[in-house]
């Protein structure tokens, strides 16, 4: 153990700052998270993707929240992501049912994170769009950003937010198209390649 002479306070180092870590996420995820979409529904489609970190290291402990629309354009209003039982406060699970719009992802091991969802419907001028907050360590406020889908580029070209976006770093807001409904979507928090975040005021 070492001794600090507090009668010399030059000798005394500051604390150091700390970061939000792991811990946070005791009580965050849910089973079913990443199932949005209700099961069989016939328009489901896949996102997937990673979270990495500046130095391009997958992180396995972050959240990505997601937020989307129904594929008509409008934002769901329904209650049921995360379904408790009255009488025990047990998790029941989304009910299959009810579009909520809304899911909670962790990363796995190797900073994968993946969802089934509905393809959101154009609102307003808006391309289609899923708006996105995610949670990491080192973060000491989430981020917020949105997936674009691919597949109609006049909707992409005119939509307002991606038009105030430099030209090179627009690809960080849309999905690539891996077939078969799949789309894949990586977060790079900083670096090479770091995904455009928004901020909101």
């Amino acid at each position: 153990m070492t001794k600090i002479d507090t009668s010399r306070p030059e000798t005394v180092l500051p604390t150091p700052s700390h970061t939000v870590g792991p811990f946070y996420g005791h009580a965050l995820p849910f089973p079913g998270g990443g199932d949005i979409a209700p099961v069989g529904h016939p328009d489901t489609i896949a996102l997937q993707g990673y979270v990495y970190d500046g130095e391009g290291n997958p992180l396995p402990d972050a959240f990505v929240e997601l937020w989307g629309a129904d594929p008509d354009g409008n934002v769901s209003t329904v209650d049921g992501s995360m379904r408790r039982d009255p009488s025990s406060g047990g998790f029941l699970g989304r009910n299959g049912v009810e579009f909520t719009g809304w899911g909670r992802i962790q990363t796995d091991a190797n900073g994968h994170w993946s969802a089934r969802t509905l393809r959101p419907g154009a609102r307003g001028q808006s391309a289609p769009y899923l708006s996105v907050c995610v949670f990491a360590r080192g973060l000491l406020v989430h981020l917020y950003t949105r997936i674009y889908l691919p597949g109609d580029d006049a909707a992409l070209a005119s939509d307002p937010l991606l038009a105030q976006v430099d030209e090179a770093r627009r690809g960080t807001l849309i999905a690539t198209d891996d077939g078969k409904g799949t789309y894949r979507f990586d977060i790079r928090l900083q670096g090479e390649g770091e995904t455009v975040f928004l901020e909101f005021q």
